[in-house]
């Protein structure tokens, strides 16, 4: 029922801009943390930026380039990427570890994915 969408992902030149969306629906009680993922072919999956209890962290090679950003009211996640290098190309995945209620009435968390968007930056 708990479903990610992302969106934003497209082509863009050296130097340009994207913003990656990541909107969680279904039958959410919080949402803990946000995080997005990104693998371009033959490379690594790698941990571009989390957001959690309003703490943020990045990805040495995103660093001062990277915004993520939540909307709480929304249920939604940003990337604000800019200064985009080709080095960026890559498929993006955002995840979130929610809290759902169980069968008992009880809490759980569970980890959600996106189905991912893929960002192409040309020199």
């Amino acid at each position: 029922q708990v479903q990610l969408v992302e969106s934003g992902g497209g082509l863009v030149q050296a130097g340009g801009s994207l913003r990656l969306s990541c909107a969680a629906s279904g039958s959410i009680v919080s949402i803990n943390a946000w995080g997005w993922y990104r693998q371009d072919p033959g490379k690594q999956r790698e941990l571009v930026a989390t957001i959690r209890r309003g703490s943020t962290n990045y990805a040495e090679s995103v660093k001062g380039r990277f915004t993520i950003s939540r909307d709480n009211a929304k249920n939604t996640a940003y990337l604000q990427m800019d200064s985009l290098k080709p080095e960026d190309t890559a498929v993006y995945w955002c995840n979130a570890y929610l809290n759902v209620m169980g069968p008992s009435g009880n809490i759980l968390e569970y980890s959600y994915w996106g189905q991912g968007t893929q960002v192409t930056v040309s020199s």
